[in-house]
């Protein structure tokens, strides 16, 4: 799908975009199973993942995974999912005239309450109101 090394800035838009890795953590993940799985979820947010699935891509268990992943990426996979799958959805709502319910579908939630609910909680608007924002933005 999409690619943070993409974006022109070197970060995801919103407040609580997915984080790049800090490479050579201690007891965090190797350089080469940072970079794997951070393309594996780029490619793989919009779906449903299982921490078994993300630690395979790393070879490890996923009590060790998740540590060294939050040691990395400064947040457990869980919530970096969520930040790819906002950064996303935040685009399609500049982007398009997609309906929300069909941007939240693409965004990999389970309905636009769950999306609205998220988005909420992280980025403190609704997709409605973060849409408005970026379409005032445009026209000044």
């Amino acid at each position: 799908m999409r690619r943070r090394d993409d974006d022109p800035e070197g970060s995801a838009p919103g407040t609580g975009s997915a984080q790049q890795p800090a490479l050579h953590a201690k007891g965090g993940l190797s350089v080469r199973s940072a970079r794997k799985v951070q393309e594996f979820l780029d490619e793989n947010f919009t779906r449903k993942l299982a921490l078994g699935e993300m630690a395979a891509v790393c070879g490890l268990s996923p009590y060790h995974f998740m540590r060294a992943f939050s040691r990395t990426f400064g947040m457990p996979p869980h919530q970096y999912v969520l930040d790819l799958r906002l950064d996303f959805a935040e685009r399609l709502l500049a982007e398009s005239r997609m309906t929300i319910a069909d941007i939240a579908h693409l965004a990999g939630f389970s309905s636009q309450s769950h999306f609205t609910t998220v988005m909420k909680k992280y980025r403190q608007v609704t997709p409605l109101q973060a849409r408005v924002v970026k379409l005032n933005s445009k026209v000044r």
